[in-house]
């Protein structure tokens, strides 16, 4: 059976990327992955500093690297700020990327993202692509952006408009279905 992590980079209470990210995981199980919801504030890290290492990894990075090495799928709601990704996902990326061997070069990489504006996180999610694959994850194609926030999901935390559960569709499809080989 496959896993898949899911995880946001909002740790914010009513995020509306929490709410992608435990759809997106709904959606996984359904496929039959096996899943894990990460919450990112359970993973403190001081901000990335090359002067800690590497007496002073912390533990957390450790911790999220050897979970990302031990599942197949790996999804990423990420919220945009100022059109680029958030502070906490690019303090994550760092400590991840200086983990060895790479937590990147295992799993099949999604991505998606809900902001309050039109675009839905479509800079960010590009940032993001970027970074990650000049890490070495392979991300499938599809972007999962999604805006506005505040017409984008039911009560229940599922997405109203046919056009991105269509998207989710494929994303899912497509995180099952790509192999490294």
């Amino acid at each position: 059976m496959k896993t898949a992590l899911t995880l946001s980079g909002s740790i914010r209470k009513g995020s509306d990327n929490r709410k992608l990210q435990l759809h997106m995981g709904r959606k996984l199980a359904e496929a039959g992955v096996e899943v894990t919801d990460l919450d990112l504030g359970d993973f403190p890290m001081p901000i990335f500093n090359e002067d800690l290492e590497p007496d002073h990894v912390p533990e957390a990075a450790r911790e999220l690297a050897a979970l990302w090495r031990s599942h197949d799928i790996i999804f990423i709601a990420t919220p945009e700020y100022n059109g680029g990704l958030p502070p906490l996902l690019v303090n994550t990326i760092a400590w991840l990327s200086r983990q060895r061997p790479s937590p990147f070069r295992h799993a099949i990489f999604g991505i998606g993202g809900v902001s309050s504006g039109k675009y839905g996180t479509i800079w960010s999610l590009s940032h993001l692509r970027d970074s990650l694959s000049k890490i070495g994850a392979l991300v499938v194609p599809g972007l999962l952006g999604i805006g506005p926030a505040e017409e984008a999901f039911d009560e229940n935390g599922d997405p109203v408009e046919p056009a991105i559960i269509r998207k989710v569709e494929t994303m899912v499809h497509d995180l099952t279905h790509f192999s490294r080989g």
